[in-house]
This record gives structure tokens, C-alpha cells and sequence, in this order.
């Protein structure tokens, strides 16, 4: 779900918390790794664009210890150029199914508005935040060009962390990432751009007359955050999590090893959301574990498809509770136990009818108990309407079921293992499909 910041007191971060969002370009599909926009002339801003970045790379890279192989072209670009390139990216790197089925799920979870309109947001949010960014595959680097320059060059000094990443360790292999593996896609990201946020830092840290200029520019700038302020909480943090908690887990394998360390671990990625959450876990080479469902569309019968199919992990459970528990210790604590997953979503186009089906391993039967346990109180928040309650004193603590307007939750814990079932039709067979999801 989390595909498509551990915060600091310190007068400092207000000012990186507002890069980090400035730099969103950087994250979603496509963004990365934007085609060369061709503009009729050469924008004016484009010559001081291109002297700074000889300046701000020569001093990036002293601070991350890689040398610099080749000079990184650049120059500016208008809000106008910019925004088409962030269309053009969506439309070649996510297809509209892929989209839709984001958002079915995230409806499904009940994370966004059932009116939300996850590809117009995603559009309307970068072409507002939008400050920079570096493209693998011609090599170049951009500078919006209604933003001060030199109140920008942290941001500069993010994306030409981006440019010796990718003269380093190719950052191109991870634009076409296997799919059904999100979390570990995630846990990709993290790394990439929590390392050039922890280096952005450095930069900062190295000047802090550089915090003011920032400060001053996005304040005197053109630069509005309706967008990111009124974006749904889940999505929001989802997007931020590859800066602030990939700037985290950065900082604690330079602690443990330098830079040197932090190098190596493009070799060795991260695997999951869950080691980057808790670095110790990478450290130790925790894997997750592997899970897999059998296709439960012929069992709900005519019509019914599988249209996604991917792991959530331990950040993506982290928000689908705490949007409802409300409680971000008792969320991160039943989410803390995670140890892999699978979720598939089915849908019925005639009907609307829409089903979720989950398969959870957890590291312990206690984990297991608690996310269960935080599970049912979700749904009986999550669906408002909804027959059914927790297990009373006496009764089966393993099993749990609800009758709601968008039809039957059943949740089942066998040992370390939950099922969860949502959107259960009325004419299918509850039981048979929570024996499938076992199966």
C-alpha cells in the first residue's frame, strides 16, 4: 500500500522538514527519474543553475566520501515545464489500472475520502512542491526556477546526492522494481533518499547560515503546502517516510560504519520497511518471511478479479491502525512484531463489490495476539455500522466476525498467523474462503 519523518526538537529540522517536502518530486513513480523536458529557448535562470552545481557537487561529495566521475549537466525549468513532466512520468510509469487499484485499496482500508482522487492529488501535490530533481537516465539535474537560488542549495546539495548515488551504484535498476513486493520497493527508496536527506544535513550542518537562507526562501517564495497540509494522514506519511525515516536509518548505519557502510548497503538493500523502522533488525539480516495466497476470484464467483497483489508491511499496518486507534504507541507496538504478509484485493465491476483478503506472519503467537487484537478494534471504528464486537469473556480469542454495509469481516489467528477477510459478499461462503486464504 505504501508505494505508489523520527522528528527532532531542534531548530534545524523545521527548516529540513521543509526541503524534505520541497524534494517530493524525488519519490513517486516516475519522479525519480523524469524525462528531459525540451523547451523552445534556454531558460534564463539556467546559467547560475549550472555554476552552482559544479560548486554544491564538489562539496558534496567531499561530505559522502564518493569522488565524482563525471559532471552533472543542469539548469532550470518553469513550474509549466516541470508539471508536464510530472504527467508524462505518471502516465509512463504507472498505468491507469495500477493506479485505480491503489486507490480501491486505500478506500478499502479506509485510509482516504470514498470520493478521493488519488492520480489529480498526487498531480496537484508535486507540481506545488516540486523544488528539484535529478534524472538517471539522461544523467541531468534541475532547479525549479521561481525559487531562490541560493536559499536552494540544500536542495541542490539532496539532488546531487542523488547524481553520485547514480554515478556509483546505478540508481537506474530500481525503476522497474518486481512487482508485488512494495515494502521491500519502500525500503528501496528509503535508502536512496533518506541517504541524500542525511547528506543534505551535513551540507547544512557545515554552513548554518545556509538554514537561514532556506528559512528565507521558502518563506518569500511562491511556496504553498495546501496540498501536502491537506492531504489524507496515511498518504502524507507514506510519502514522507523514505526522507525522515530513511534519514534515520542513514544516520544510524553511518554511525556503525561511515560512510564506507552506508555504500555497501546498496549492495546489501534494506528489505523491508521494518529495517529501516528498526536498523538493528538490518544489522542482524532479519528477513521477512515470504507469503503467499491462492487466487480466491473462482470462489467468489462471476465476474470477481484479483486486481492487486502485494505486501504491506510493517509501516503500511503501522498507519492502517493508528488511522482509527488513534494511539501511535499501541499502533507502533502491534505493528513492531511484523515478520511478513500478503494482501490481495478482488473486485466485482457490475456490483461495485469489493473484497480484501490477508494473510499476516508475525515473529511471535504474542505479536500475533496483539496485532489481532488492535486489528479487531480498527474495524469496529473502521466500519461504523458494523454487527459485531470483540470476543467477550469466555468466548474464542482467535476468532472474530462483523456484518457491515460493505459486507462480512472474519478474522482468524492460528499460532503467529493471522487471516483477516473484509467485504465478505452475502451469497458466498464465508468459511470456504477463510479456508482458502489458510491454504
Amino acid at each position: 500500500m505504501s508505494k505508489k519523518i523520527k522528528r527532532s526538537a531542534n531548530a534545524a529540522f523545521g527548516v529540513l522538514l521543509l526541503s524534505v517536502v520541497a524534494a517530493l518530486a524525488a519519490f513517486l513513480p516516475g519522479a525519480t527519474h523524469a524525462q528531459r523536458t525540451q523547451t523552445a529557448t534556454v531558460n534564463p535562470k539556467s546559467a547560475a543553475v549550472v555554476s552552482a552545481t559544479t560548486e554544491v557537487l564538489q562539496e558534496t561529495s567531499k561530505i559522502r566520501k564518493l569522488p565524482v566521475l563525471r559532471q552533472v549537466r543542469s539548469g532550470a525549468q518553469s513550474r509549466a515545464d516541470i508539471e508536464k513532466m510530472i504527467i508524462k512520468n505518471l502516465d509512463e510509469d504507472t498505468t491507469p489500472e495500477e493506479m485505480r487499484s491503489t486507490e480501491v485499496a486505500l478506500k478499502k482500508y479506509g485510509l482516504v475520502p470514498a470520493d478521493f482522487r488519488l492520480r489529480p492529488f498526487i498531480v496537484s501535490l508535486l507540481a506545488e512542491q516540486v523544488a528539484g530533481y535529478y534524472d538517471p537516465k539522461t544523467q541531468e539535474f534541475y532547479l525549479a526556477d521561481w525559487i531562490d537560488l541560493d536559499g536552494q542549495k540544500p536542495v541542490m546539495a539532496h539532488e546531487l546526492t542523488h547524481a553520485l548515488q547514480d554515478q556509483h551504484f546505478n540508481l537506474r535498476r530500481f525503476e522497474k522494481w518486481p512487482k508485488g513486493d512494495s515494502d521491500a520497493e519502500l525500503a528501496a527508496q528509503a535508502l536512496v533518499e533518506g541517504d541524500a536527506t542525511f547528506v543534505m544535513t551535513q551540507y547544512i550542518m557545515a554552513n548554518p547560515l545556509r538554514a537561514f537562507a532556506m528559512m528565507k526562501s521558502m518563506t518569500a517564495g511562491n511556496n504553498s503546502t495546501e496540498q501536502i497540509d491537506r492531504a489524507p494522514r496515511a498518504l502524507r506519511e507514506s510519502l514522507l517516510f523514505p526522507y525522515d525515516r530513511g534519514m534515520k536509518f542513514a544516520a544510524q548505519v553511518y554511525r556503525k560504519g561511515g560512510w564506507e557502510l552506508l555504500s555497501k548497503a546498496y549492495t546489501d538493500l534494506p528489505q523491508s520497511s521494518e529495517q529501516i523502522l528498526h536498523a538493528e533488525k538490518y544489522f542482524a539480516r532479519e528477513a521477512p518471511v515470504k507469503v503467499e495466497m491462492r487466487d480466491l476470484s473462482s470462489m467468489l464467483g462471476a465476474g470477481w478479479k484479483r486486481t492487486d497483489y502485494d505486501v504491506n508491511g510493517e509501516w503500511s499496518f503501522y498507519l492502517i491502525l493508528d488511522e482509527y486507534l488513534k494511539a501511535e504507541d499501541a499502533s507502533g507496538k502491534a505493528s513492531a512484531g511484523w515478520g511478513g504478509d500478503r494482501y490481495a484485493l478482488y473486485e466485482e465491476p457490475r456490483t461495485g463489490g469489493v473484497v480484501l483478503a490477508q494473510l499476516t506472519a508475525w515473529d511471535t503467537e504474542q505479536d500475533a495476539s496483539e496485532f489481532f487484537d488492535a486489528y479487531a478494534q480498527r474495524t469496529a471504528l473502521r466500519y461504523k455500522d458494523a454487527g459485531g464486537s470483540n470476543a467477550a469473556p469466555g468466548e474464542d480469542a482467535t476468532l472474530r466476525q462483523w456484518q457491515t454495509a460493505e459486507g462480512g469481516v472474519h478474522m482468524e489467528r492460528r499460532g503467529a498467523r493471522v487471516a483477516i477477510l473484509e467485504g465478505i459478499p452475502a451469497k458466498a461462503n464465508a468459511r470456504e474462503l477463510m479456508k482458502a486464504v489458510w491454504q
